[in-house]
């Protein structure tokens, strides 16, 4: 009998890389481009952000268009393979047909933006995945309108996978098999960041979540004004009870009920470490009767962009293996298992 082990049949048929792009090109569309980097099944060719898009359908260089976009305000600056547009995504699905997906790390403000970003694609023909990040339980509702149309337009839709909605979700959603009926899901965050100006668009989103705000406030606030308001919180933004998605994405899976989902936590936009730790606690009743709770808690050392791109990107694979099997509309992180990006 020989030996010799079976060759993956990934490594003996290797197959080409997807074609990768990003939408919205702050602090967590510059983290996608770096965890993509490394990547050998995923090249990150494509990116838009509001003045222009870059495109080169044999990689983009991260390095080199983060620091053009921080230099000159936008990746039409770059060269070669950039342009100026007054349309950037419309005008980069017209030149760039072949992207297999595409992830929109895009801040949903106002709340019915992704949507519209969705419509635009549905109307081009282009035919692909998408996966978003999105945070409000009304922003998915919108898009789980629009399940139908993405079908028909033979678009895989992947919704609400970040990190929460998105890991969390779908931990709450693994961990809640131990249990017969689920009584709480309690998520809570930590997030720290060393400067609240490398990630504007998700301040201002968690701004529109305190109380005494809503999204049209938090739209309408200049920096000056969010630096006054960071100044009279020590740069903390504390939220509890928020209208957060994984209470719809949760109960579409038949865990429970939405109103027995809760999402809260902490936001330091002065210091990198996490003022608490992540996490989400599952309490439930097993089939014996007893009542106990999961937890399953997040790395300290794991930062937002890790948490939040390093899904995103396993469920657009997950995503496209459903595109290729003829299997289109909308899914969210609590239906579909992420797959690791090598």
């Amino acid at each position: 009998m020989s030996s010799q082990q079976p060759t993956p049949a990934s490594d003996a048929n290797p197959i080409q890389p997807l074609k990768i792009g990003v939408l919205g090109f702050g602090g967590l569309g510059q983290a996608a481009s770096r965890v993509l980097a490394p990547k050998r099944e995923m090249i990150w060719v494509a990116a838009a952000d509001k003045q222009g898009y870059a495109y080169n359908p044999e990689g983009l260089n991260p390095d080199e268009c983060i620091q053009i976009y921080r230099d000159r305000g936008s990746l039409g600056h770059l060269e070669p393979g950039g342009v100026l547009a007054h349309d950037s995504i419309a005008e980069l699905l017209a030149r760039a047909p072949q992207v297999d997906g595409y992830f929109l790390a895009l801040p949903n403000l106002p709340n019915t933006f992704m949507a519209s970003v969705v419509r635009q694609f549905i109307a081009s023909g282009w035919r692909g995945v998408l996966v978003d990040a999105l945070k409000r339980t009304s922003a998915l509702e919108q898009m789980l309108a629009l399940r139908d149309e993405l079908a028909e337009a033979g678009i895989v839709y992947m919704s609400g996978c970040g990190a929460t909605p998105g890991l969390l979700t779908a931990a709450a959603a693994i961990a809640a098999q131990s249990y017969a009926e689920i009584h709480e899901v309690k998520i809570t965050f930590g997030v720290g960041i060393a400067n609240w100006d490398a990630y504007r668009a998700t301040i201002r989103e968690d701004i529109a979540h305190m109380s005494g705000y809503d999204v049209d406030t938090a739209m309408a606030m200049s920096d000056a004004e969010v630096e006054a308001l960071l100044d009279r919180t020590d740069g903390k933004i504390t939220l509890e009870n928020m209208e957060h998605a994984d209470d719809i994405m949760l109960e579409l899976a038949g865990i429970c009920p939405r109103d027995r989902v809760t999402v809260g936590g902490v936001v330091d936009t002065r210091n990198p470490k996490k003022p608490l730790s992540t996490n989400v606690r599952i309490t439930g009743r097993t089939f014996e009767g007893k009542q106990s709770s999961h937890t399953f808690t997040l790395g300290d050392e794991t930062s937002m962009a890790a948490n939040v791109c390093g899904p995103a990107f396993g469920y657009l694979k997950a995503g496209i293996a459903l595109h290729r099997r003829g299997l289109y509309g909308l899914y969210t992180a609590a239906e579909v298992m992420p797959q690791f990006v090598r």
